[in-house]
């Protein structure tokens, strides 16, 4: 059998594992923040009101590829919601007023919103919408909410 290797500093023992990990864990929780969402213009409480948050344009408008979904009852006028725990980066929102409650943006003949919808920047839309044109820059520490008016 061999000799024995003593380790060359004393073990850290529980409490300074803990201590540890709670350091090293501490840059990656600073980096992330909370992004405020400030709608306006719902005109009823039916259904829900959902938001999606988007990092990609290939995934955007497209709830099931979110990187985020917020979904809330529905209130009327103004509403918050609060997306927790954002790295910062470049992102999209889209919300819309799920008046029938079914989970989906109701469209006549496959492009007209039939629910009350928006989108982060509020741009003029003519035909669908853009990545690039709902697309703003979230620094990753808690600031200015970001303010969105439902068009019906």
């Amino acid at each position: 059998m061999g000799t024995p290797i003593k380790p060359r500093c004393p073990p850290l023992g529980l409490s300074g594992l803990l201590v540890a990990g709670l350091l090293g864990a501490q840059p990656a929780l600073a980096d992330n923040a909370r992004l405020t969402v400030q709608i306006d213009g719902l005109r009823d409480d039916s259904g829900n009101l959902r938001v999606s948050l988007y990092r990609e344009s290939d995934s955007f408008r497209k709830e099931d590829r979110a990187f985020k979904l917020l979904s809330q009852p529905a209130k009327k006028g103004k509403t918050s919601l609060v997306f927790n725990d954002i790295p910062p980066g470049r992102y999209a929102l889209m919300a819309y007023h799920d008046a029938n409650g079914d989970n989906k943006l109701n469209l006549r003949f496959g492009m007209f919103p039939l629910e009350g919808y928006a989108l982060s920047n509020n741009p003029q839309v003519v035909g669908p919408p853009r990545f690039n044109d709902s697309t703003f820059d979230f620094p990753g520490a808690d600031g200015a909410p970001i303010n969105l008016q439902i068009k019906y």
